[in-house]
């Protein structure tokens, strides 16, 4: 059962958790238990994000999907904050999917983008509207608004934005519009209508700028691999604080570059199972089809990556 989660439980690092799988395919409950421990449990994180890009929720059935949910909730007790993404072909579908999140557990439904969006979708209020309100009249639960890079072409509009944001229980906006321009824009104009609405930023290659433009929080699929310097980066920047900001971006830089530097950028949450694999965490690095293994030379970099960055299995001394 959910519990009512505000805008204000958001403000810190909400880590997007990766999935991993077996040999065969299926989930590695086992390992992803190992995950959560690792990237979750006492921490002093804000909240959990499941079933978004990082853990493959397009390869995800939808009995998986509220599985993981279920199984997230059980993991990290009934106080952390759980959002759900939902991913759909159509309206109906996502009223569905939306239904079971909110059954399985889900503290906050987080609504991706249609498909056909891609066409100019982003910037027809119409459209987006209709959509959040199908939502919304469907379930109980807030929901929050996963924001596509601009250039995909169905990232929302600044003005679409904040005709959203105006709605009873919009929660948040995970902002990946991918343009430090666009995001300053939207950072303004919709703090400017709905202050209350949570904007967390997204973009893995500069949350140090975004961070310096205005942020309510932190969500990344890296939180998985980096929780503790995503924690150190979120207090410096609450702090004011712009040299201890540096020195935790300074750090996540190279694990960042190794992770998301090199094409393509589908594999970038599989690189980051790579290194969790070497870390011991996980078993097995491999995605669901249709992602592919990562290549033997880029699977090398991330680890040189990783040991350099001085990261330690769990359990490891210091």
């Amino acid at each position: 059962m959910s519990h009512v989660v505000t805008a204000s439980h958001l403000r810190g690092v909400t880590v997007a958790t990766v999935m991993p799988f077996g040999a065969d395919g299926a989930i590695d409950w086992a390992g992803y238990d190992r995950l959560l421990d690792y990237c979750v449990v006492g921490k002093g994180l804000a909240a959990v994000f499941v079933n978004g890009h990082a853990g493959e929720v397009a390869a995800l059935t939808p009995g998986e999907r509220s599985a993981v949910i279920a199984h997230t909730r059980r993991r990290v007790g009934a106080d952390m904050p759980l959002l759900a993404g939902i991913v759909a072909y159509s309206t109906a579908e996502a009223v569905v999917r939306a239904q079971e999140a909110e059954q399985a557990g889900a503290d906050v439904a987080v609504l991706f983008p249609f498909p056909q969006f891609s066409g100019g979708g982003g910037g027809h209020a119409g459209a987006a509207l209709a959509y959040l309100h199908a939502v919304l009249d469907a379930v109980r639960i807030p929901v929050s608004v996963f924001q596509y890079p601009v250039r995909s072409g169905a990232g929302f509009s600044t003005e679409v934005l904040c005709q959203m944001a105006r709605l009873p229980r919009m929660l948040a906006i995970k902002e990946g519009s991918g343009d430090i321009g666009i995001y300053e824009d939207n950072w303004r104009a919709v703090k400017a209508v709905a202050p209350e609405v949570a904007i967390l930023p997204s973009n893995y290659d500069w949350l140090l700028p975004q961070l310096a433009v205005g942020g309510d929080g932190i969500l990344s699929g890296m939180g998985s691999l980096l929780p503790d310097l995503l924690v150190e980066l979120w207090q410096a920047s609450a702090r004011d604080d712009l040299p201890a900001m540096r020195e935790a971006s300074a750090r996540l830089y190279p694990i960042e570059r190794a992770i998301y530097g090199a094409p393509p950028a589908m594999d970038m949450h599989t690189r980051i199972k790579v290194a969790l694999r070497h870390l011991g965490v996980i078993g097995s690095a491999l995605p669901r089809a249709p992602l592919p293994p990562i290549a033997a030379d880029v699977e090398r970099q991330v680890c040189l990556a990783v040991d350099a960055a001085g990261l330690r299995r769990p359990g490891a001394g210091a």
